[in-house]
């Protein structure tokens, strides 16, 4: 009796189903998370990209001469978002710093809501030679549930604040002369 019950237990045939187990989930739980992290940075590099064009057409006046302002910077920010971003899930403001002061624009700091959301501060893109905040924000949803907290999340959400600000100074334009 004691032989048959040494000989199960020295019997390892099963020992690397039980092993995977063990290690498996883990394991395609870090390579998910590493594949969604490089997602979050990829998002951040274009959601960067697009409001720099953004913010070019204003310091070029392109926006300002336009005759809906607001759409046109939409239209732009919108058109360099790529795949990865859904435009309607932008938040922006566009603020012109007072005393026309780069230094002036350091007091400008974001304001969120409860759930994260960006409190607006309006759309005023200045005039020619004026200088103008431009704020995106993007608030990236995670799949796998704790990378909201990695990335700097809350611990009760599970996304990751991605934030572009640009301090420009507009071009002396002149249209219309």
């Amino acid at each position: 009796m004691f032989s048959r019950i040494r000989g199960w237990l020295v019997k390892d045939t099963g020992s690397a189903a039980v092993e995977f187990a063990l290690v498996g989930l883990p394991f395609i739980t870090m390579l998910v998370g590493i594949v969604e992290m490089t997602l979050f940075f990829a998002t951040g590099v274009v959601l960067e990209g697009a409001a720099a064009d953004a913010a070019r057409m204003i310091r070029t006046g392109q926006v300002q001469v336009s005759t809906d302002p607001v759409t046109t910077f939409e239209n732009a920010l919108c058109d360099n978002v790529g795949m990865l971003i859904s435009c309607d899930d932008l938040e922006y403001e566009v603020l012109t710093v007072p005393n026309d002061s780069f230094s002036n624009a350091e007091s400008m700091a974001p304001k969120f809501d409860a759930d994260g959301n960006l409190i607006s501060g309006g759309f005023t893109p200045g005039g020619s030679s004026d200088d103008v905040l431009v704020r995106v924000v993007y608030q990236y949803q995670f799949l796998i549930p704790f990378m909201g907290t990695l990335a700097g999340g809350s611990v009760t959400s599970n996304h990751g604040t991605l934030m572009s600000t640009l301090v420009i100074k507009n071009e002396p334009y002149k249209f219309g002369d």
